[in-house]
Parts: structure tokens; C-alpha cells; sequence
């Protein structure tokens, strides 16, 4: 979506130890619409919750969820939840993320990460599903967790997800315009630029939620805040977690020159703006002492794209070529890839497959199928074996 305008991608990557190789996965996946009968406006995310009711809810970013069943041959949606009083979208803005709640089957409780306008804000909101109809939420319900003021209009971030710790994480961008003026993704006292990570589950007296006993500032006294997880990140556009290792990944898209993927450590600064991606920002002489490179980069050109989407790492039984593989992509070219890694280490980036009308998201529905977004077309895909 526009939510990768000003960014980038490339192959010509000689900073990372892999060799992007096309020999072996290029050519043998194709994508297939996913739900044929189904279109959607400008979607964002697909997400499904762990309820035992194989149903999957897309956002789309004017500000409504719809649920339906995860059947090929589905032809109508439900509306589960419309906010587009609430939501201004456009560009970058919009409603940007939903987290069902790891007991979302007893409680009802989902999240969402919405911009509203006068003054622009990020709003992250807790929502309960309608006690009479499953397929519908009740819009009276929302609980307003936290809000931060974005001072320029792109840039927001916008993924919220649970971990496998059961605390909700939230990627903030730097708050816009270039080169981050404010130079907000360094600075610890605010929470632009960085991942987010807050328990919804044990409020506080002071605040809706609680922040982990062992978040990297909790209780400091240098006045940091204490919901930051990670920082350095510039605008992080789409992370998740391999539920099996609880490894967090993310695609944070870069300014002029590089995009790069991330696993997101606890504490870590992933440099930004003193790096974009392993590179030195506007200078040539930076001090990286202490900087977390990524796992992969790649430099934006014609043919690799110019925005980082980031997506999952594959668990897909219909996949078994790309299980365990990282799945990610790019918004502006299309071109989805697979990397093949160990632990922090890249070893082979395989060029998978490409998609047209903007690769706005990836996602999962509740058996660990994976999806692609086609931002413009409004289009779910599958892949597929040729």
C-alpha cells in the first residue's frame, strides 16, 4: 500500500553472505486466487483467530473487517466490524492492524491500530465480539489503550500481533516525512520507530494495560518509555512471529537505498537513521557500535522494487519446499522471495513468484495456510504448485 511509497528493494546485495539463487524454487510456484468469488477494497491484513471456527477476517484500511469462511468457493462476507467514522485512511493512514487475543475464544477481545485525524493519531483499541452473532463485533465496545501523535502522514507502522508470551506487540513507524527529521527512532523517549510491547491481560492503576517486568526500560529513571521493545526501525511494515520458535521477524522499508529484514531482539537498536539497512545514512563515516545489521538487505532497483513487505516464516503443510523458509516481499514489484536461513544467519534468497496490483500483506488463517494481499486489485492469493 502506500504504506511503502518511499521505499525500496534489489538483488545486487553484496553486504549479506547469501547469493540470491533463483535455481530451484523460481518457477515452480504459481499464485491462485485464494477465495475466486471475493474482492476486496485496498486490503491490509488477513488474520484468523485460534477459535476452532475456520473463519479468516480481512482489513481493509477505510476502516472495515470482514469475516468469512475459509472455503474456496465463498462468495459473500460478513461485515465484523465498520469504523470508518472513526478512521481517517488514505496513503499511508488507515486502519492498519487486528490481533485476535490468544483467548479470543472465552474473552471476545480483539486489537486494532487505526489513524485518526485532528489532531493525527495512532489509536491502539481493544474490541469485543457481539455476544448474539459471532460474525459481528460490537462498535460500542471499544477500549482505547494508547495513543501517540504522528507528526507527518506517512510512516505509521501498524501491525499489532501477540507473541508467544502472550503480550501484545505493536510496530510504530518514525513518524514520517524523510530521513526522520526528529530523529525519533534513536530517541528512547518517545515510541515512534519502534516495536512496542505491552501486557493487555494485568492493567494498570495508572494505564489500560501493564508494562512486562522485563521490557528493556522498564521502571528506568532516564525518562525512556517503557512500552518500547526494539528501536532504530524506520517503518516497519509488517512483522510476525514463528510460532514455533517465537523467533520475531519484520521487513522495515528503507529511505533511498536499502531494504532490510529484521529478527527483532529485545533491546535491539536496528540503527535507523544512523543506518539504513546495513549501509551508512548520509555519511560516511557512522558509528555502528552497538547496531543490530539485518539478516538480509537488498538495494532498491527496477527490477527488485522499492518497499519491503515482511511476512512469515512458512508453515504451510500444502508447502512443503518453502516450510521453514522465510516468505516475504515486496509492495512495489511484486516479487515474493524465500529465504532460507540459520538462526540469525542468511544462507539462500530464492526468488519464488511475483504478484501485480501492490503486495500489501501477507497472512495466516488459523491452520497456518499462507495468504498474499494484493493492495489494488483487492485480491487474496494462495500458491500452488504448478
Amino acid at each position: 500500500m502506500g504504506c511503502k511509497i518511499n521505499h525500496n528493494t534489489n538483488d545486487n546485495n553484496t553486504n549479506n553472505p547469501a547469493a540470491t539463487d533463483t535455481s530451484s524454487i523460481s518457477g515452480k510456484y504459481q499464485l491462485d486466487e485464494a477465495f475466486p468469488g471475493l474482492q476486496f477494497n485496498l486490503p491490509l491484513e488477513l488474520t484468523s483467530p485460534n477459535d476452532g471456527t475456520d473463519r479468516t477476517f480481512v482489513v481493509e484500511q477505510a476502516g472495515i473487517i470482514k469475516v468469512f469462511p475459509v472455503k474456496g468457493n465463498v462468495t459473500k462476507t460478513t461485515i465484523f466490524l465498520d469504523i470508518t467514522s472513526k478512521v481517517t485512511s488514505g496513503g499511508e493512514k488507515g486502519l492498519l492492524g487486528l490481533a485476535f487475543h490468544p483467548d479470543y475464544k472465552n474473552n471476545g477481545y480483539f486489537y486494532v491500530n487505526y489513524t485518526k485525524a485532528n489532531p493525527l493519531t495512532t489509536v491502539i483499541a481493544r474490541y469485543k465480539v457481539s455476544s448474539a452473532n459471532p460474525d459481528i463485533a460490537d462498535p460500542a465496545s471499544e477500549q482505547i489503550l494508547l495513543t501517540y501523535a504522528q507528526p507527518y502522514e506517512n510512516h505509521n507502522g501498524g501491525k499489532v500481533a501477540f507473541g508467544n508470551d502472550g503480550f501484545l506487540y505493536i510496530a510504530a513507524g518514525d513518524g514520517g516525512s524523510g530521513g526522520d527529521p526528529g530523529n525519533r527512532a534513536q530517541n528512547k523517549k518517545e515510541l515512534l520507530g519502534k516495536i512496542l510491547r505491552i501486557d493487555v491481560n494485568n492493567p494498570s492503576s495508572t494505564l489500560k494495560y501493564s508494562i512486562p517486568s522485563d521490557n528493556p526500560f522498564a521502571k528506568n529513571n532516564s525518562g525512556y518509555r517503557e512500552e518500547i521493545y526494539a528501536y532504530g526501525l524506520r517503518n516497519p511494515w509488517r512483522f510476525s512471529f514463528h510460532r514455533k520458535t517465537g523467533t520475531l521477524w519484520a521487513g522495515d522499508v528503507g529511505q533511498n537505498k536499502v531494504e532490510e529484514v529484521d529478527i527483532i531482539e529485545k533491546g535491539g537498536n536496528y540503527g535507523w537513521r544512523i543506518m539504513e539497512g546495513n549501509e551508512c545514512y548520509n555519511s560516511t563515516n557512522c558509528d555502528k557500535t552497538g547496531l543490530i545489521e539485518p539478516i538480509w538487505s537488498y538495494q532498491q532497483g527496477g527490477e527488485t522494487g522499492r518497499s519491503v513487505t515482511g511476512g512469515y516464516v512458512c508453515e504451510d503443510e500444502n508447502l512443503q519446499d518453502l516450510k521453514g523458509k522465510y516468505i516475504y516481499g515486496d509492495y512495489v514489484s511484486g516479487n515474493i522471495w524465500a529465504l532460507t536461513y540459520s538462526g540469525k544467519t542468511a544462507i539462500k534468497n530464492e526468488l519464488v513468484t511475483t504478484v501485480a496490483g501492490g503486495l500489501s500483506s501477507f497472512g495466516e488463517d488459523s491452520k497456518n495456510n499462507l495468504y498474499v494481499l494484493a493492495y489494488s486489485t483487492g485480491k487474496v492469493y494462495k500458491f500452488a504448485e504448478k
